[in-house]
C-alpha cells in the first residue's frame, strides 16, 4: 500500500470515527432537550425557573452545534463551512459568552467587568459562533491571568461597526509572539510558562470573525502587562428582530404517533412531550415491538430511530412499507446518524423525512403539523 492510499484510508477512518462519536453524543442530548422543553411547557414558559430553562436550552443547543462540528472539521480547517446568520444584538452574544466562561472565571477568583451600551448593536451574524469567539477570548484571559485578577469586556459603537474589547491583567504577550498569535497551533505567550491546549482557538476565532466580515486584533505591552483583544463587526441597518421564543403549544389531538427508539430515556421523554402537545402516543423500544404496535395502532406518524440492535430502523421502515402499502403513514427518521449517506439510505428504505437528534422541538412540531391524514 503506497503512502497516498494509506493517507486516504486514515482519512476515511477519521471520518468514520467522528460520525460514530457524533452519534453517541447526540443520543444523550435528545432526552435532555426533550425534558427541558417539557419543563418549560409545564409552567407556560413564564415561571420563576424560566431563566434557568432558557440558559440550559442555550447550552444544550451550543453542545449540539459543537457535536455537528465534529463532522465538519475538515471544512473548518479549509474555512468553507456555512454560518447560520440572523440579526443579533451583540449584548445577547456577550451575555451568552459570559455564561459559558463564568465557571472558569469564578474558579480563578477573577473580577469581571462588563460594559454594554444602552442601545442595540445589531449585526448579521451566527450567534453561536460569535459567542464561541468571545468565550474563547474570556477563557484565555481567565487561564493566563493570575488568581484574583481583573477581566473586562466592553462593547461600543464606531461608524458602521460594533466593537468588543476583552482586556485582562494577565501575564501579557511578548512582542515576538504577537505577530503569529492567530496562527494555527500557536500556543506561546512568550512568558516562559507552559501553555495549555492545542493552539487552534485563536486561529479559529480569527476565521470566524473574518467570515462575518469583521476583524480581530491583539495588543500587549509585553510580559506581565496583560493583553487586550479587539473585535470589530459591521453593523446592520434597522432594529434587531430577535424575540424571546415562547413555547408553542398547538393541539395534535388528531395525531397518533409511534415513537421507536432503543434508548429508553429518549423514547419516553419524546412520548411525554408529544403527549403534552395533545398527541396520542405509543412507544416501542425495539423493531419487532414497533411492528406489532404499528399494525394495531395504525399511527399517523412514526418517529423511528435507525441504530437499533437486531432489527434496525431501515428494516422496520421497509417492513412497514411492504406490509401495509395502503397506509399513508409518515415515517420520520429521528437518529444520531446525520451524514449524507445516512439520509440517502433512509430515502431508499421508505422514510419521508430525516431529523438528527436532538430534534429542534419547534421544527419537529411544525413538521408534525404538516402531516395530513
Amino acid at each position: 500500500m503506497d503512502l497516498i492510499e494509506r493517507l486516504r484510508q486514515a482519512d476515511r477512518q477519521k471520518d468514520e470515527f467522528l460520525a460514530t462519536l457524533a452519534h453517541e453524543l447526540r443520543n444523550p442530548l435528545a432526552p435532555l432537550r426533550n425534558s427541558l422543553h417539557l419543563l418549560r411547557l409545564s409552567d407556560g414558559g413564564a415561571g420563576a425557573a424560566a431563566p434557568i430553562h432558557e440558559m440550559m436550552e442555550r447550552q444544550v443547543s451550543h453542545m449540539v452545534r459543537l457535536v455537528d462540528d465534529l463532522l465538519e472539521i475538515s471544512r473548518i480547517t479549509r474555512g468553507t463551512f456555512e454560518l447560520r446568520k440572523e440579526p443579533v444584538d451583540l449584548a445577547t452574544v456577550v451575555r451568552n459568552a459570559i455564561e459559558t466562561s463564568d465557571p472558569l472565571i469564578q474558579a480563578a477568583g477573577h473580577r469581571l467587568e462588563v460594559v454594554l451600551p444602552g442601545e442595540p448593536l445589531v449585526v448579521d451574524g451566527d450567534p453561536v459562533r460569535l459567542a464561541q469567539v468571545l468565550s474563547n477570548l474570556l477563557n484565555n484571559s481567565a487561564k493566563y491571568t493570575a488568581p484574583g485578577g481583573t477581566i473586562s469586556i466592553r462593547a461600543g459603537r464606531e461608524p458602521g461597526a460594533a466593537v468588543i474589547a476583552v482586556r485582562d491583567s494577565g501575564r501579557g504577550i511578548s512582542p515576538e509572539v504577537l505577530p503569529r498569535l492567530f496562527e494555527m497551533f500557536s500556543r506561546g505567550t512568550g512568558s516562559g510558562k507552559p501553555d495549555e491546549g492545542l493552539g487552534i482557538g485563536l486561529a479559529l476565532a480569527k476565521r470566524l470573525v473574518e467570515m462575518h466580515g469583521g476583524s480581530i486584533a491583539v495588543t500587549s505591552a509585553g510580559a506581565g502587562s496583560g493583553s487586550e483583544f479587539t473585535l470589530r463587526l459591521p453593523l446592520t441597518q434597522g432594529e434587531s428582530r430577535q424575540a424571546a421564543k415562547a413555547p408553542v403549544v398547538e393541539g395534535m389531538s388528531r395525531k397518533r404517533i409511534l415513537v421507536v427508539d432503543d434508548n429508553r430515556d429518549s423514547a419516553e421523554s419524546m412520548s411525554m412531550l408529544l403527549g403534552v402537545l395533545g398527541a396520542e402516543v405509543r412507544v416501542a423500544l425495539d423493531g419487532p415491538t414497533a411492528l406489532a404496535i404499528y399494525e394495531a395502532f395504525d399511527p399517523t406518524v412514526v418517529l423511528l430511530d435507525i441504530g437499533m440492535p437486531d432489527m434496525d430502523g431501515y428494516e422496520v421502515a421497509r417492513r412497514i412499507r411492504a406490509g401495509f402499502p395502503e397506509r399513508a403513514t409518515a415515517i420520520v427518521a429521528l437518529t444520531g446518524w446525520g451524514q449524507d449517506q445516512d439520509r440517502w439510505r433512509t430515502r431508499l428504505a421508505g422514510f419521508d423525512h430525516h431529523l438528527t437528534k436532538p430534534a429542534d422541538i419547534a421544527g419537529l412540531q411544525a413538521l408534525l403539523q404538516e402531516v395530513r391524514r
